[in-house]
């Protein structure tokens, strides 16, 4: 097994670990993010109706233009998508950090959000 199939194998590992005890409902539904080497991707999601709420990424042109590190734009997509919950009703959530670790990048994600107002 190559060195990116553990990379991943591993990180499936632990998000299906983090799965078992984290379920988005009506009333606190699941903050899920998805990080690839250039972007990163959140959405809150219904896991009882199987259906994203509110989705932001850091591939919008306004982000995605600007000439800054990735976790700054993290902490963009963060604020953006606190702004987006807010505007739907959404006020509580729990996260789902997806096997990633919490440092870096989603853990930037993770502060711009609770500073936006959602609660986790």
């Amino acid at each position: 097994m190559g060195t990116k199939n553990q990379k991943v194998f591993r990180r499936e590992r632990i998000k299906h670990r983090i799965r078992k005890t984290i379920y988005g409902t009506a009333e606190c539904p699941r903050l899920s993010v998805f990080r690839s080497n250039n972007q990163i991707y959140a959405q809150i999601i219904n896991d009882d109706l199987g259906v994203t709420l509110v989705s932001a990424s850091s591939q919008v042109s306004s982000i995605d233009s600007q000439k800054i590190t990735k976790t700054e734009k993290a902490k963009l997509v963060g604020n953006d998508l606190s702004v987006r919950a807010l505007e739907a009703g959404i006020t509580k959530i729990v996260f789902d950090r997806n096997g990633y670790l919490y440092h870096g990048r989603v853990k930037s994600l993770a502060d711009a959000v609770r500073e936006g107002g959602l609660i986790f």
